[in-house]
């Protein structure tokens, strides 16, 4: 089943961790495709454990960031741990771990380029997470995930990532209103192993922008890009004394 045991090795090295119950690690490398393709096996996928994942990490992150700069003041830290979180910063991390030639992977999904999809190195990042939590509590998982992202820290901080441009519309409709903007899951394709998510942004009662992804979080940050692109054009064509009034106000 297994035919990257070097990279295994070599990312149990770099963890450093001696697990009480090695099943946690393999079943944070094994992906729904997988279980799906080996029903008879029992395999348990990674998925419950990506969800306790991505609440650790934002946990993490938050208190790292509240911490490191007493300074700033909520919407600020908030964009920080938005970067740092987000699902490119997520799958670089992921990248420098070779997590792709780790997973356990269905046929179909590898030979789809599964193993270098973001959102999948993404989860599998949250999933290795969640079992680091589940064997040895929050202060290892608060080292592995400092240790591991640090780097992408730096980036965020200097302005070098990807935008997330969730935050970016968010920031930019607030200056016109306080109405929330949400996202909706719209439409879900495809198999459980290999989903396709249109996401739809709602602001003020109306879909201001879709995306499409192969995660929830992808699809969600390419309506936001939509949208954005959308508010930005008709703000270029408005007076310049009117830019300040609300968007899309009956």
């Amino acid at each position: 089943m297994f035919k990257s045991s070097v990279y295994i090795a070599r990312l149990q090295q770099r963890l450093g961790i001696n697990w009480s119950e090695p099943g946690l690690f393999y079943q944070a490398l094994t992906h729904s495709s997988c279980a799906h393709e080996n029903r008879n096996m029992g395999l348990t996928h990674n998925q419950r454990l990506e969800f306790l994942g991505d609440a650790v990490l934002e946990l993490v992150i938050s208190d790292y960031l509240y911490n490191k700069f007493p300074q700033s003041a909520e919407g600020e830290l908030t964009k920080l741990r938005a970067a740092v979180v987000c699902e490119p910063s997520l799958a670089k991390v992921a990248k420098d771990l070779a997590l792709g030639m780790c997973l356990r992977m269905g046929r179909g999904e590898e030979r789809s380029g599964g193993r270098e999809r973001p959102s999948i190195l993404a989860d599998a990042f949250e999933a290795l997470l969640g079992a680091v939590y589940l064997d040895k509590g929050l202060e290892v998982s608060r080292k592995v995930i400092l240790n591991e992202l640090q780097p992408v820290i730096k980036d965020v901080v200097e302005g070098r990532l990807e935008k997330d441009y969730k935050t970016e519309l968010q920031e930019m409709l607030q200056q016109h209103s306080a109405d929330p903007v949400n996202y909706v899951i719209l439409k879900e394709e495809g198999p459980d192993h290999d989903k396709t998510f249109t996401a739809g942004v709602i602001y003020r009662g109306k879909e201001v922008g879709r995306g499409k992804g192969h995660s929830k979080k992808e699809a969600e940050q390419r309506a936001a890009k939509e949208a954005l692109t959308s508010f930005t054009a008709t703000m270029r064509k408005q007076p310049r004394n009117r830019r300040r009034r609300p968007l899309n106000r009956k």
